[in-house]
């Protein structure tokens, strides 16, 4: 089993930024893909960003493509997700999640391709 504890959430001002960290106790961290994904209250969870094994493909959601960043150290076994410019918009609880099956340069967007999820980190970014 893998175990993903998600932190670096609070709240920000809208245009401010965050970076959130995913660590992951797993000896195989390295050969999974990563997704982060939010969901908000009354809203169903969606895809923020995914990352294959060794970075080879990254996807990103249009609302926060050019102002979100994911990155993965497989030497800490962590994933990351640098937030700039956020808005209001980007309230919700983010949560970290590995597909621990994935092939090479597989980076699914889909949350039913992930089978280890995170507890979550709430954001909040005010007006």
């Amino acid at each position: 089993q893998v175990l993903l504890v998600e932190s670096g959430g609070g709240l920000a001002q809208a245009g401010g930024s965050l970076r959130l960290s995913c660590a992951a106790a797993a000896p195989t961290f390295d050969r999974f893909a990563m997704g982060w994904f939010r969901q908000a209250p009354g809203k169903e969870r969606e895809f923020v960003a995914t990352i294959s094994r060794l970075s080879a493909t990254i996807n990103y959601a249009d609302s926060v493509k050019g102002r979100f960043t994911v990155s993965r150290d497989d030497a800490k076994n962590t994933l990351y997700l640098q937030m700039n410019s956020l808005k209001p918009e980007d309230t919700a609880v983010y949560y970290c999640a590995a597909d621990v099956d994935a092939i090479w340069g597989s980076a699914p967007t889909k949350m039913d391709e992930y089978e280890a999820w995170g507890q979550g980190t709430q954001v909040t970014v005010s007006s």
